[in-house]
């Protein structure tokens, strides 16, 4: 299965039409009690500190960061809630705790993802000598702390602890968030090719969603990248004659979607050997291109400049002064953008995305279909 780049457009435009009244409203009867999320800093609730995060994002412990819904930090990559936020409200559920707060109350499920962590081991970034790979957490990090919380709920495999794992999977919803930007990102520059970042990146991504559904997973969600091409970063640092017909980095959406062809080619394999489980691709990529070309109508005005940054400029955006810094200042109506600060999106942005996932025509099949097969299940 591969990447359509195009939508009917009068189906796209009568989703966004209802788009714009649509609330989500109550969860149907027999919904998740329970979800554990998977991923890097657009899935991130708090694992990841200042101290341990993306280098040059490093603030986001400091206000404006949480300023918009939480007001005040929650060590969450932007102004307000992610995906995976508006997902809980959606089911009814609580946000979702870190899993590293040992403290918090896990009933409702836990998020692993971690910003800045990769899809592909840390150990071949240090073997490569990239230094901008300072968050030593990947998504066997992530696996071998949902492995912990498995064995405490005293399900070692879905062979030798059958009925245990399946009830532990009965009412869980698994959220594999985007992964494998940071990879991409952190080989700019250096020798690594695309190709090979490319390759590993979703070699260790099936790999994972492998291992979950050996566990027991029953329903699960994949997003695949966003257009990282769009990202305020990606704009900042590439020549001006690198666009694409939505005016973002050509070369760099381009990757993302070919990465993203390659997920879903071994996601559809993963369906056909586990018959069993419901495994949802979330198209991140063409709901972002969707978002860009109708932005008016969803009331964006800025696509591409950074709502918290500094230096003005067409972006307004340093990559030595970035949002949370002394220099650095936020806009006033952050709704009106997309980007927050350079890698990481506006809680409007989160919350237009989501609602293309969970009713609307980007989540493959439906998200309906996901809800409607864990009602049947009772």
């Amino acid at each position: 299965m591969s990447i359509s780049t195009t939508t009917t457009t009068t189906t796209v435009t009568v989703f966004l039409l209802l788009l714009l009244t649509l609330t989500s409203g109550s969860p149907p009867p027999h919904s998740f009690k329970k979800i554990y999320a998977f991923g890097d800093s657009y899935t991130d609730t708090g694992n990841t500190a200042s101290a341990t995060g993306p280098s040059a994002f490093s603030y986001v412990s400091n206000l404006p960061y949480g300023r918009t819904f939480f007001h005040h930090p929650t060590n969450r990559y932007s102004d307000g809630r992610l995906v995976i936020d508006f997902l809980a409200e959606s089911l009814s559920l609580p946000y979702l705790p870190p899993y590293l707060n040992r403290k918090a109350d896990t009933s409702a499920g836990i998020n692993y993802a971690v910003a800045g962590s990769t899809a592909i081991r840390h150990a071949f970034f240090v073997k490569n000598n990239l230094t901008f790979a300072i968050t030593p957490q990947s998504l066997q990090t992530q696996l071998t702390w949902f492995n912990k919380t498995l064995e405490g709920l005293k399900c070692k495999s879905a062979i030798s602890t059958p009925a245990v794992c399946a009830a532990v999977f009965r009412e869980a919803l698994v959220w594999v968030g985007e992964i494998g930007a940071n990879d991409y990102a952190y080989t700019v520059g250096s020798t690594v090719s695309g190709e090979t970042i490319q390759r590993r990146a979703t070699r260790s991504a099936t790999e994972f969603l492998e291992a979950l559904l050996n566990k027991g997973a029953k329903y699960m969600v994949v997003q695949g990248l966003p257009t990282t091409g769009c990202l305020t970063l990606a704009m900042y640092l590439s020549p001006e004659f690198d666009r694409d017909d939505i005016g973002c980095v050509a070369t760099v959406n381009n990757q993302s979607y070919i990465h993203n062809t390659i997920l879903q080619t071994n996601i559809q394999n993963l369906r056909r050997k586990y018959p069993k489980a419901v495994i949802v691709y979330a198209d991140y990529w063409n709901a972002y291109r969707s978002v860009i070309k109708n932005a008016p109508m969803l009331g964006f005005h800025e696509l591409y400049k950074v709502c918290c940054g500094s230096s003005g400029g067409p972006y307004n955006f340093d990559l030595t002064a970035t949002c949370g810094s002394n220099s650095s200042s936020s806009c006033q109506n952050p709704s009106q953008y997309v980007n927050w600060d350079g890698v990481h999106l506006t809680e409007a942005m989160y919350k237009a995305v989501f609602e293309m996932f969970f009713n609307g025509p980007f989540t493959h099949p439906p998200f309906k279909h996901l809800l409607r097969s864990k009602q049947n299940s009772g």
